[in-house]
């Protein structure tokens, strides 16, 4: 009997599969796979993404099945090791579909988990893992929100009875979109007791939908969710790429939203900007009231530092909060962290609360703080250069001007983030790993030979530079 280390394995396996693909799709899916472990005939593959295993599951498993049952013989089990999270290294195992054994053989490493959910406890036992720290009370309200208050009150007083179902929140980080979905959560529990109130993450279904896969219980998790009065998820931008948990999620939206159950999602853009999330979804979430939350103006900002002040027992001198409200203008949670930061200093190092001590902690905080370039803020910048409204470059648009700036929003995502190409591409025009090497391709040689074009390139990149 052959001895099998797990590389020299995955390495013939790989020269079998090499002949049954085209080289773009070998080159695609198959190089990024990694051998891990070898045992018991099990092979351990690790994937770089959910998006990468549910795709190598849906069009390469009976590829995949028939290699190894080649090379080793019937009944070998094909594990993949997902990454979650490549800074932290999170991960989880997974089993590969249609597997000879059951799922539930395996465990995941670490993360939350389904099953205790999936019972469909009574309303009275139901966690709705509201945050009871988050009310109408205490949300301040202000020109730029005041829109989304005012429909979200509506939806807490009469969840599923008004139009805006589903309804859907959208602004930048911090401006109090969870804040809000919680808000509506904890009035309607208040309000109507024998309600089934659930909040939960994207990222925390997704996972949870993961764990139904591997145990094989999908079909609870789909029944639990379906028995929800008003689910709430959080940060909806976070589906995108992952098709199996949209297509679970489609048919848990319109089971609740044909039976009469209230729907609330947030997000950090507006339904028209989210890519790598179908259309019949979008479409779904345009149904009831799409709401922004803007960034607070200077007043509201001098309303929240107000607020919070008077209800930790805290006196700042009006100068003070004037020069925070003034220089702090991302977000609410920022607002907060100044104030953290001035009390421990002013505690620690015996201070006075006063203008040159609130001067002193924002140049570390506000002027030094580098932030990171992302895919929205190049998009961003390259289309204010080219002057074109941001929402062409996700269009289909084939004019020459779109094409050329969504090629170079491709070639500057890959050169200054850590996306993947797969990523880039849902982001950027919904295109494929291969339009994204073709962009690059295309703007190098652009570069090489047209002098115009690299000094608009250079252009660009100095402005997302000041930008950080």
């Amino acid at each position: 009997m052959r001895e099998f280390d797990h590389v020299g394995l995955w390495e013939r396996c790989l020269r079998i599969i090499r002949d049954n693909v085209p080289e773009t799709t070998y080159n695609t899916w198959f190089i990024p796979i990694k051998p891990l472990k070898y045992k018991d005939k099990t092979l351990t593959l690790q994937v770089p993404s959910q998006f990468f295993y549910e795709f190598i599951e849906d069009k390469f498993i009976d590829l995949l099945r028939a290699t190894l049952y080649k090379e080793i013989g019937e009944g070998t089990k094909l594990i993949y090791n997902v990454m979650l999270d490549s800074n932290s290294k999170t991960s989880i195992d997974l089993e590969a579909s249609n597997r000879p054994v059951t799922p539930s053989s395996k465990t995941r490493n670490g993360g939350n988990k389904a099953p205790n959910l999936l019972k469909a406890p009574a309303v009275q036992d139901l966690d709705s893992q509201l945050n009871p720290d988050y009310t109408f009370e205490n949300f301040i309200e202000g020109y730029s929100n005041k829109l989304s208050r005012s429909v979200a009150e509506a939806v807490a007083k009469n969840p599923a009875k008004t139009v805006f179902n589903p309804l859907f929140l959208h602004g930048a980080s911090g401006v109090g979109k969870t804040h809000l979905s919680n808000a509506i959560g904890s009035k309607i529990k208040e309000l109507y007791p024998e309600k089934r109130v659930l909040y939960v993450s994207a990222h925390l279904f997704q996972v949870q939908y993961t764990d139904s896969v591997r145990n094989n219980t999908t079909n609870d998790f789909i029944n639990f969710y379906q028995t929800i009065d008003v689910l709430i998820i959080d940060d909806i931008q976070e589906f995108a790429g992952v098709t199996k948990t949209q297509n679970t999620f489609f048919h848990i939206f319109n089971h609740l939203h044909q039976n009469g159950k209230q729907l609330i999602l947030t997000s950090d853009r507006a339904p028209v900007l989210l890519q790598g999330v179908e259309e019949r979804l979008l479409t779904r979430f345009k149904w009831g009231m799409v709401a922004e939350l803007e960034k607070p103006s200077i007043e509201l900002r001098k309303d929240i530092l107000n607020n919070k002040l008077h209800r930790d027992g805290l006196q700042f001198p009006a100068e003070v909060v004037d020069y925070i409200a003034e220089n702090v203008h991302e977000s609410v949670r920022d607002l907060e962290g100044v104030i953290i930061s001035i009390m421990a200093h002013s505690t620690i190092y015996n201070k006075d609360i006063d203008l040159d001590l609130a001067q002193r902690i924002l140049r570390k905080i506000v002027h030094n703080e580098v932030k990171a370039i992302t895919i929205d803020s190049i998009i961003d910048t390259v289309c204010r250069h080219f002057e074109i409204d941001t929402s062409a470059i996700h269009t289909k648009s084939r004019k020459r001007e779109v094409v050329q700036v969504r090629q170079i929003a491709m070639y500057l995502a890959k050169k200054h983030t850590d996306s993947s190409s797969s990523k880039i591409g849902q982001l950027i025009g919904g295109k494929d790993h291969a339009t994204v090497l073709h962009a690059c391709k295309i703007v190098k040689e652009l570069c090489e030979v047209d002098k115009t074009f690299r000094a608009d390139l250079e252009n660009i990149e100095t402005s997302m530079k000041k930008k950080r």
